[in-house]
Parts: C-alpha cells; sequence; structure tokens
C-alpha cells in the first residue's frame, strides 16, 4: 500500500496500542490500510473498526472477517460503534495526516504544485469545497482562517489581493489562486508560505479542529478503562489539543487538583516525551517530517 500512502510512524503507533489478542480497536485514518494491517497482524479474534470518508480508499479495503469498514467521518465514532453493538473498546488510533494519494492526486486540489480546481476536500460527498470559500467569505473571515491556521504573517494584504481579485472574475483553480496572491508570497520562501496558506483552506473546508475535538471526546467516552488512544499529529494546532487534552481532560489544558492537591486527570501519558520520526524513516518517507506521536492511557 506504499504507492497509495506510506502509513507514519507505524511500528510505533501500534506498539502503544499494545494489542490483545481478542481485543476490540478502531483505526478513525484508514487511509491506505498501513496501520490496520499491522494491527490485524498482532490480533487473533477481536475485531477492527476502520473509519475513512473518502471515497477514493474503497479498492484498498481489506478483506478479513475481523474487518470492519466504515465510509464516514470520524466524528460519528461513538454512534457507529453503537450500530455494531460495541460499547467499548481496547484502544483508538488516530493519524491525522493528509494521505500520501490525495497529495498526489491533481485533481483533489490539495497541492500547490498542481493546477487544478481549488478542492481540498476530504470527503467529495459535501459541497463546500476551497474555491467556495475562496469566492463567497467575507474578508474578514478569510483573514481570519489564514492567520489563526496558516499564521500567515501577512494574511491581510493577501486577503485584499484576493477580494480585489474575485471581484473580477471567480478564483476557481490553484493557478487562479496562486496568480491573484503572488505579490504576497516571498520569493525566498515560496514553498512554506504556500504551505501554510493551502493548509489554512484544508483546515477550514474539513472543520478539522472541530472534528478532532469531538474525536477525542468520543474516545474517551468509548475506551475502556485502561484503553489506549494513539494519536499521530501534523502541526502545532492539533498537536496543542491532543496535548492538553491529553494532560487535563479539556482542550485549553486547566489541569484540576482535587483536595489534596493532587492532579486530577482522565488520561495517564504513556510517552511524556512526543515520539518523532527516526532518520531512516524520514529517508523513506519525508513527508513523516512533522509527524508528533502522543500516546495515553484512560484511568
Amino acid at each position: 500500500m506504499t504507492g497509495y500512502h506510506k502509513p507514519v510512524l507505524l511500528k510505533e503507533s501500534v506498539d502503544g496500542l499494545e494489542i490483545r489478542p481478542g481485543g476490540i480497536y478502531v483505526d478513525v485514518t484508514y487511509g491506505g490500510g498501513g496501520h490496520s494491517r499491522e494491527i490485524l497482524s498482532r490480533m487473533q479474534e477481536g475485531k477492527l473498526f476502520a473509519f475513512d470518508q473518502d471515497e477514493d480508499v474503497a479498492p484498498h479495503l481489506i478483506e478479513d472477517p475481523r474487518f470492519y469498514f466504515i465510509r464516514h467521518n470520524f466524528r460519528f465514532l461513538k454512534n457507529f460503534l453503537r450500530y455494531y453493538g460495541v460499547l467499548e473498546v481496547d484502544g483508538i488510533l488516530a493519524d491525522l495526516g493528509v494521505s500520501g494519494h490525495d497529495f498526489d492526486d491533481a485533481e483533489r486540489g490539495f497541492s500547490f504544485r498542481f493546477d487544478a480546481r481549488l478542492d481540498m476536500r476530504m470527503n467529495r460527498d459535501v459541497e463546500k469545497d476551497a474555491a467556495w470559500v475562496i469566492n463567497n467569505y467575507s474578508e474578514e473571515e478569510l483573514r481570519s482562517i489564514f492567520w489563526t491556521y496558516g499564521e500567515v504573517h501577512n494574511a491581510r494584504s493577501m486577503v485584499s489581493k484576493i477580494v480585489s481579485e474575485r471581484s473580477l472574475k471567480p478564483i476557481n483553480t490553484i493557478g487562479e489562486f496562486k496568480e491573484a496572491i503572488a505579490s504576497c508570497i516571498p520569493a525566498a520562501a515560496e514553498r512554506k508560505y504556500l504551505a501554510k496558506v493551502f493548509q489554512a483552506l484544508r483546515i477550514e473546508v474539513n472543520n478539522e479542529l472541530d472534528v478532532l475535538k469531538e474525536l477525542l471526546e468520543q474516545s474517551f467516552q468509548v475506551l475502556k478503562p485502561g484503553g489506549r488512544l494513539v494519536v499521530i499529529t501534523y502541526h502545532s494546532l492539533e498537536d496543542r489539543l491532543v496535548k492538553n487534552f491529553f494532560k487535563s481532560g479539556n482542550f485549553e489544558g486547566k489541569v484540576e487538583k482535587d483536595f489534596y492537591g493532587n492532579v486530577s486527570s482522565p488520561f495517564e501519558l504513556v510517552n511524556r516525551k512526543v515520539i518523532i520520526p527516526n532518520e531512516d524513516e524520514l529517508q523513506l518517507n519525508p513527508r513523516s517530517r512533522s509527524a508528533k506521536l502522543r500516546i495515553a492511557l484512560k484511568r
């Protein structure tokens, strides 16, 4: 499955689940199935549920009686597990990165390397894509997106260019978008700048941070005591949410203490120091360079 998507931190993340031979596990980001295959290889009986809202994964699904695929957003984790009669699970794994397939398929509109429609929808059944956002959001809304989700330093001037250009004609393609903001792109850091801009748009189109919050809250609800939550993040916004939730059970990181001053948290950190790819993995898969792995155990 490396042609579709190379799984990141494969051994480290599945090791973090501490697979029980007859346990029940969830891979909420199936992608190319790399993590799911590794989980199944360590199970005997048990069940593995996998979520992915991308229709492109259909030809690559695993055929195994222990495997159940759910083509929906993982924000519906709890509801679908209940549908299958499952109230508690032993472990949940989430690799929050965009699949290599989506970045390499020009038509999906995720990468500034190609010229295609500004799309970026992980689920192409929904109507709102990146082009719709660019052409319909207010100037204030666009500034907020690029500053908050991309930390684009000149978001105000860039958005002014976008609004000016779209008043003349719609901005529908990657090429048209890059042309509209060309004067705002620093020549010495073009790739880094565009990566931030495209990240911000993608987060907005897919509502990624709110969906992640829902996943974390529901994961706590469906994990057994002693169950493990394993999450791989790729940028500071999502990593901060995961770190705070593991630390305190809330997204602000506000730690509560009991009467005796002891820290009260619903999770126990398995790795206090974040796990990152080693040099061998970075050589084989440069896209893993920003990955951070956190593992927590439900008390």
